[in-house]
């Protein structure tokens, strides 16, 4: 059933998407370019928003509340407006319990999710501004249930599916769409730093495609490839003492 309305062409329409300098934001940039929209892209690293070309190039670290009022402003005066805003940035490191690092987990709050909403306090008024926009969230499967290794990471994107959640029923009657994107396991370069073997390994572009199925949709939750995260939705509805040990005994941690 969906839950937004259906974002079917693209042509014309102006994005924002932070935390595309690589990856799933990188090559959700370059469909979009692809298919017609208005494409802005910020990230720390300014050689790589330089190489998506035809995207207009705002560089900031979302720990600066001002650069994100900053670009927000730029993004109105070049596009006179915003349909489509997307939080994409993120960090991750494996971590567990035995090796607690206090900076690294700070670090993810500070990116994963605080970074979200000094971007939520630039973006919303603009989108409040045009109706039919769509707001989305790219949390992960991690946030569904607690995960070996996801010590730091996992907690920041549960949190920001029930920041969409709440978004969700807050804006609908504004007018402004929200949506939540839980991928599995992608080729990026923050996976490249697991020493596991991960099921269901997506390519960027995959999971850029994958996005952009569920707009069509209008979904609410965009979680992929079904063939792994539905079982990690079991997982999530099982009882405790089932789902800790089903997940023992398949991650062997």
């Amino acid at each position: 059933m969906a839950l937004n309305p259906a974002i079917t062409d693209w042509r014309g329409r102006r994005a924002w998407i932070v935390g595309a300098s690589s990856g799933i934001g990188a090559a959700l940039a370059r469909a979009l370019i692809e298919r017609g929209a208005r494409v802005a892209v910020s990230a720390r690293s300014a050689d790589g928003l330089a190489a998506l070309g035809a995207a207009l190039a705002l560089p900031l670290d979302v720990r600066d509340a001002a650069a994100l009022q900053r670009a927000a402003s730029h993004l109105h005066e070049a596009f006179g407006g915003l349909d489509l805003a997307v939080y994409c940035a993120g960090t991750y490191r494996p971590l567990r319990a035995a090796d607690f690092d206090l900076d690294c987990v700070l670090e993810h709050d500070e990116v994963n999710y605080r970074g979200a909403l000094r971007w939520l306090a630039a973006v919303l008024p603009l989108l409040q501004r045009q109706r039919g926009a769509h707001l989305s969230l790219v949390a992960s499967v991690a946030g569904w249930r607690g995960l070996p290794q996801a010590l730091a990471y996992g907690p920041t994107k549960a949190a920001l599916i029930n920041l969409a959640e709440t978004l969700y029923v807050d804006l609908r009657d504004l007018g402004v769409a929200v949506s939540v994107v839980n991928p599995g396991f992608v080729d990026t370069p923050l996976t490249a730093r697991n020493r596991f073997a991960m099921p269901a390994l997506l390519r960027p572009e995959q999971a850029a495609e994958a996005i952009l199925q569920g707009w069509r949709r209008g979904r609410f939750d965009i979680h992929f490839p079904r063939r792994f995260t539905l079982w990690l939705r079991l997982l999530r509805c099982l009882p405790y003492r089932a789902s800790f040990a089903v997940t023992r005994r398949f991650t062997g941690l």
